[in-house]
Parts: C-alpha cells; structure tokens; sequence
C-alpha cells in the first residue's frame, strides 16, 4: 500500500455519517477502500464510492475497519487538523518582500510557517509560487480538475523574479502559466508591488502579459508591500508614500476602464491600502466584480460599507448611556469613525481608538496583525469610562479567541472588568453591535479549521 499519511479528525460533525460511525476527535483516517491518502482532495475523490472500507486508527493505537455503505454524495461530516495529510510544502524562496521572514521573535510558531503548497492554493486560495511544483503535480492538477489556483506573480520579467525571489527556478513563470493552462486549470494572480522595483515599466509589462492570458487568468490583484520593524533582509525596500501610491492608481486605472469596456469587468484591483496612502475613496460595488479576491483583502473596505448599508439599524432605545470603544487599525481607521458618525442615537456614545502598531512598527497599519499589547496600551492611554470594547474579528486566529501575541479575549476582560468585549467582523456585526448593544454578541464557536465536502463539489463547473 506505500506510506500512510494519517488524516487527524479535529471535529465531529453533529447528526453526520461520522457521528453515526462513532468516530471522535483523534481518529486518524488511514485509507479508503484500500487507498493511501495524501490530503482531503484524496479522501473526496475516494470517498465518492458508494461502497466504503474505512481504515481508522483511534486514539488508544488500535485499528478498526469501518465498512458500510453510503449515497454517491454523502459527506463524512469531519473536520481536520490538517488539509495535507503528507506535510505542507514548503516555501524554501528567500523573497525581497516575504512578510513571514519580518514576523517578530517569539511569536506563535504557526506564523513562521512559509506555505507553498499547490493543494492550499486551490482549497483555500493560498498564493503559490509554483517554484517547488513538478510534472506529477501539472498532473495531477489536470486529473483532479484542481482549478482555480492563486499564483504570486510578482513579475512577468524572467530575471527581475528569479532575482526577487532568490530562486532560479522562478524564472519559468511565464512556462509554468502554460502549464496550468495546459492542464485545463484557470487562476488568479497577485503582484507584491515594491517601490522602484517591479513597478512602473515593469508593472505594465506584468499587467500586459496577465491580460493576454485571459479567460485562463481570472484576475489580477496588487497589493503594497508591506515592511515591519523585523525586516533584516539586505535587499533596500521602502514602502510607498501618497505620491507613490497615486502614481499607481494612476497608471491602473486606464487598463481598468479598457477592460470595463472590453469584458465588463474590472478584472485588476488595488489593494486598499494603495487608496488609503493617496487619500481617495474605495472604489465602488461594481469595481470589484462580485470581490473574486475578498480573502486576499481586495475590496476589504467597500465590502464592510456594503454590509453596513444592508443592515438594518436596531430601532432599540438605549435608556441608559452606552459608551463603546471601538478599536481598530489606523489605515481603516477613517472609515469605521465616519460610519460611527453616522448613527444618531440618544445615550450612545462612540470612541474609535486607531491603535498604532508598535509591536510589529507602525508601517504596519491593518487592523488583522494588531496585537493584545498594543491593543491594551491604546486602552488605557484613552482612558476614560466605557462600557464595550469592539475588536475587529481579523486580528483573532481563526476558530480560537487568541491574538497574534497570545493574548486572550479573556486576558483583555479581566485586565478591563466590567467591560464587554465583542469581536466585530463585518459592517453588519459592526451596525448590529452600535445601534443594539445590549443584544449583540459575537459567537465563534461555529468557525472551523480545514472543512471537507465531497467529490462533487470539486468537480462540478462553477455557478455564472
């Protein structure tokens, strides 16, 4: 049979085949019907027979095989520790811009984890490289219909990306791209722009080369490099300014209206930050093209406004004062204290903090790598009486309510107490959390780590 690589069941599904089976958190997958499984799309592919042979191993060593049958589509109803049974791949580039090389000393391990693993790309829209990827997984891509993928750009220039990310190997981009479409797979792109490097000509060349690859290439998102106080690479990178960024916008917005023309979309977006450093609005809805790169914090903004927009103000009296401190990064900063501005309400009493960010250097503007540290010193330089304290949900690791520090929602409420802490997603919570104090609360218990669905859901062609 080769190497097992056990898939670790993380949690059981409520009323699922699971639960029914009495699998329990612990349980490792071993194989089905007699197959070795690397990772999750493995277990979708195999698990879509009727007839099934599970090998488990439980928690106490022993192996059991689970026999039974099921429907074509029947789901397991498991979540695991991990996508990838056999390890993630990792990234072994030396990038200019590498975010993960800047995190602070002593942070919780899992930051550190440089992933450049195809799999990822396609389950949860994780930018790859594609610099570690061989025949077997241009393969294996078109076999398993694993499509779409991320790709990190950067560059189309040859030398400029070997050069950027310190691999030889990442000169094949343009080769590589053809592979992918060989294999039948469509993707979107990123570009890291860094200030006089793969900008300017550059970055038109890039955009050009992108565009002639459609319908294959679905999108183009570029985002500002970001640089922290940790950063020790010896390459000089500097971040860009109000004239740099207005420069890009500058010269994007003529390939965004061309393609609005051509294609009735926008198909190129900027990274919010671009719009925040020049000082103009976000773009509107109909910019983003139904937000194709929201994960990858394209239209973060407009996005949280158009939540707010749909929700429904709470019409609940507030007898009493309410006085909420809402925290947040210094780059939205403008934007959630307009929104805040705009809710009249009798005894209601709004402070928007911007927390400058001390821990990882104040470049650092975004809300979702804000720390417990520099969160608890905003507070209490403010001061002041307050009833709840609005957290913005990103800056929580997923599933659990820690922050990047290891700072827990519950070191914050006996640090404050008396103090409701809530965490706020989304312009709705946001809206919800403003106008019904009294009622909202924020439950994320239900958010999950690596989710599985069956082997229809990949295979099947994406909704119009």
């Amino acid at each position: 049979m080769g190497k097992q690589y056990p898939g670790v069941i993380l949690r059981v599904n409520p009323g699922s085949l699971a639960e029914e089976l009495e699998l329990a958190p612990g349980d490792k997958i071993l194989s089905v019907n007699g197959q070795n499984l690397r990772d999750i799309i493995d277990l979708s592919f195999a698990f879509a027979d009727e007839e099934i042979d599970l090998l488990v191993e439980h928690a106490d060593g022993e192996q059991e095989m689970i026999s039974f049958d099921k429907d074509m589509d029947e789901e397991l109803g498991v979540e695991f520790e991990s996508a990838v049974f056999d390890g993630i791949r990792r990234c072994a580039n030396h990038c200019y811009f590498c975010f993960v090389d800047m995190i602070a000393p002593n942070m919780r391990s899992s930051l550190s984890i440089k992933d450049d693993d195809y799999r990822l790309s396609f389950l949860y829209g994780n930018f790859v490289t594609m610099t570690n990827m061989g025949p077997r997984d241009f393969e294996r891509i078109k076999r398993c219909h694993l499509s779409p993928l991320y790709v990190s750009v950067q560059c189309i220039n040859p030398e400029l990306r070997a050069q950027m990310l310190r691999c030889p190997g990442a000169a094949k981009i343009s080769q590589q791209l053809d592979r992918l479409e060989e294999a039948g797979a469509d993707y979107h792109t990123q570009i890291v722009l860094c200030n006089g490097l793969n900008d300017g000509e550059e970055l038109e060349k890039t955009i050009e080369a992108i565009v002639s690859r459609r319908p294959h290439a679905l999108s183009l998102a570029i985002v500002p490099v970001g640089l922290t106080k940790y950063r020790t690479d010896p390459f000089p990178l500097t971040q860009f300014d109000a004239e740099g960024a207005a420069r890009v916008i500058d010269q994007v917005e003529p390939w965004q209206r061309r393609l609005q023309r051509e294609m009735g979309r926008t198909f190129i977006y900027l990274g919010d930050e671009f719009y925040f450093l020049a000082g103009r609005d976000v773009p509107g809805t109909e910019f983003y093209d139904g937000f194709p790169q929201l994960d990858n914090g394209i239209g973060l903004t407009r996005n949280f406004i158009n939540d707010w927009q749909k929700t429904e103000p709470s019409n609940a009296a507030y007898r009493d004062p309410v006085r909420l401190d809402v925290i947040t990064g210094t780059s939205v900063a403008p934007v959630i204290g307009r929104l805040a501005a705009s809710v009249n309400k009798e005894n209601l009493s709004v402070r928007v903090l911007p927390v400058p960010n001390e821990y990882f250097g104040t470049t650092v503007n975004v809300s979702g790598l804000l720390t417990g540290r520099d969160i608890i010193r905003t507070l209490r330089s403010a001061g002041g009486e307050r009833d709840g304290i609005l957290i913005p949900e990103s800056a929580l690791r997923s599933g659990e309510d820690v922050l990047l520090d290891d700072i827990t929602l519950n070191d914050l409420r006996r640090l404050f107490p008396g103090v409701r802490i809530e965490p706020v997603q989304s312009g709705d919570d946001y809206r919800r959390a403003l106008t019904d104090w009294q009622h909202y609360h924020k439950d994320r218990g239900e958010e999950t780590a690596y989710t599985w669905q069956s082997n229809a859901a990949y295979t099947k062609p994406p909704s119009p």
